[in-house]
């Protein structure tokens, strides 16, 4: 018997007891770099290597998607909507998330802090990027030209003679593709021991308490943002923002294990179709949010701008404050929910303002990892709510 066909080998089995498997590897991870520094530090080839080996499956699960969704649409006016619909939302909803991430620096202030320490640290290159023109954001990322090229061949697909027995095979190869993957996600909590052992081994826990107060606030502040934006969408549809979040747990845990709420898009997929959402409104919502709705990643940036200003004592009117709101806005779609292209998105903001010193952004970067998490997390539960809500507004 095949080892994807053997119940007694289901990987929901296997993960029963996931949260549990994840915090006790950050626990023991972070001993290990406090304790054990040299070792942590040669751990950092294993998520690597993981997020290496998961990559691949990511666009051509997605791409067979997008396929199989067009290529079997009786109503293509129903996906032109439900475009039209999620774009809106995504613009409305990122924009929300950036003055939640600015408000939140401006409250708690995290960058009034002592910079002696910044020496140890040197900063990391900084180009300038124009990213203001569209066509730029849409050619570096992959995944949007993926989407495009998915629906060109599902239409063409769509008026294809035997086009049921195309999606039959499309579908086969799509669900032989998860089952791999969710067997290759039950290395999660390895993976999240060696990498937090890494960053605690290579920054070392003194040169991350200072910078606690950026940490912890980044961290309340996308939950709060979770509680009461997005807990507020689900209450409108009468859905309970903690149920919710409890039906999707384990791909949570694996945004959190990976730090990638990319890597994770084809299983939360087949999670919210499994809870009854709306095939088309998922695939088409959760694909494009994973570029256009990171929720996660523009709360970072819009705390971020600020606490490096802070650092250096700038002060912003209010109309640079909208500006930077615009640039965020577009600089965040840079970034796919992969792990270190949010701070690669913070680099090109930094760069587009031209206000901002750059030896802020090594403090920033020792402390990416933690970051990286929360944002994971954050972008994996924007893109469930994004999905529920056009799901929910399509009745």
């Amino acid at each position: 018997m095949s080892i994807l066909t053997n119940t007694n080998l289901n990987p929901n089995k296997l993960n029963r007891y996931l949260s549990l498997q994840i915090l006790s590897a950050i626990v023991m991870g972070t001993l290990c770099g406090v304790y054990f520094p040299k070792l942590a530090i040669q751990m950092q080839w294993v998520g690597t290597s993981f997020v290496t080996v998961i990559e691949p499956f990511v666009p051509p699960i997605i791409f067979l998607s997008i396929v199989s969704l067009f290529g079997s649409l009786e109503n293509l006016r129903l996906a032109g909507r439900i475009t039209i619909k999620a774009l809106v939302y995504f613009v409305i909803v990122s924009s929300m998330a950036i003055v939640f991430g600015i408000c939140s620096a401006l409250l708690i202030k995290p960058g009034r802090i002592d910079k002696s320490f910044f020496g140890a640290i040197s900063p990391p290159k900084v180009e300038e990027s124009n990213y203001h023109e569209w066509l730029n954001v849409v050619l570096q990322n992959s995944m949007l030209i993926i989407l495009v090229l998915a629906i060109a061949i599902g239409l063409f697909i769509n008026q294809y003679k035997y086009r049921n027995e195309v999606i039959r095979v499309i579908d086969q190869i799509k669900l032989t593709l998860l089952k791999l993957l969710r067997y290759i996600f039950l290395l999660a909590p390895i993976v999240t021991f060696c990498g937090i052992a890494y960053t605690v081994g290579r920054y070392g826990l003194d040169t991350l308490v200072p910078i606690g107060k950026m940490l912890a606030g980044t961290y309340i502040a996308m939950f709060l943002f979770v509680l009461i934006v997005l807990g507020s969408l689900l209450a409108t549809f009468k859905v309970n923002v903690f149920t919710f979040l409890g039906n999707i747990k384990n791909e949570l845990l694996y945004a959190l294990g990976t730090s990638s709420s990319s890597s994770v898009i084809p299983l939360l997929m087949e999670r919210l179709e499994g809870l009854g959402l709306k095939q088309p409104v998922v695939r088409l919502v959760t694909v494009t949010g994973n570029s256009l709705n990171l929720n996660g990643t523009c709360i970072y940036l819009g705390m971020s701008v600020v606490f490096l200003a802070q650092l250096n004592n700038i002060s912003f009117s209010f109309s640079e404050l909208c500006s930077i709101v615009m640039i965020v806005l577009l600089t965040s779609k840079g970034a796919s929910g992969i792990p270190g292209t949010g701070f690669l998105a913070l680099v090109t903001t930094v760069g587009s303002i031209h206000k901002i010193p750059v030896e802020g952004l090594a403090v920033l970067l020792s402390i990416d990892r933690f970051m990286s998490e929360a944002r994971a997390i954050t972008n994996t539960i924007g893109h469930s709510v994004a999905a529920l809500v056009v799901s929910k507004s399509e009745k």
